[in-house]
């Protein structure tokens, strides 16, 4: 079985969730930036991850997550500067699932990531100001090992083919 990690990372926050999926993983495993990332349709398992941009999935997630076919099995996951369990956040990873809706989706992990502070101060000169921006503040210091813990603990709990 050949088990495949995908990530989009802007500011290394997904990244490091993408590193600990693949150190999880057993066997045959690959691990891509989104910009390198072969079919997904030639693996049993994948694991995709994003950052939110504009309250989606960004763009060169969503064109990956349209190449799914068969039911491949799929594990999202999402790092976001927003309250964990927000609208906005609920409302990304929905659209995920039904970008990739031809995949089952075996799980799905979010959390928080840090914003560096030029991004941040950028977003605090649009008007109206972005709402993850009042959020922002909790998550310095994100994804941490307590996250990282949280992520294996649920892939834990899944029944992966792996």
């Amino acid at each position: 079985m050949k088990n495949l990690v995908v990530y989009s990372s802007k500011t290394g926050n997904t990244k490091k969730l993408a590193e600990a999926i693949y150190d999880y993983l057993p066997g045959e495993k690959e691990i891509y930036p989104i910009e390198q990332a072969p079919d997904p349709n030639d693996y049993t398992f994948v694991a995709v991850g994003f950052r939110i941009e504009n309250g989606k999935p960004d763009k060169a997630v969503e064109e990956y997550l349209k190449k799914f076919i068969d039911e491949k099995e799929l594990f999202l996951f999402v790092t976001h500067a927003s309250k964990p369990g927000s609208e906005e956040v609920k409302k990304a990873i929905n659209e995920a699932k039904e970008l990739a809706k031809r995949a089952k989706i075996v799980g799905v992990f979010e959390c928080q990531g840090e914003v560096p502070e030029e991004i941040l101060a950028e977003a605090r000169k649009q008007d109206p100001v972005p709402e993850w921006v009042k959020d922002a503040e909790a998550a310095k210091g994100h994804p941490n090992e307590e996250d990282i813990e949280r992520l294996i603990k649920l892939l834990n709990s899944l029944d992966l083919p792996l």
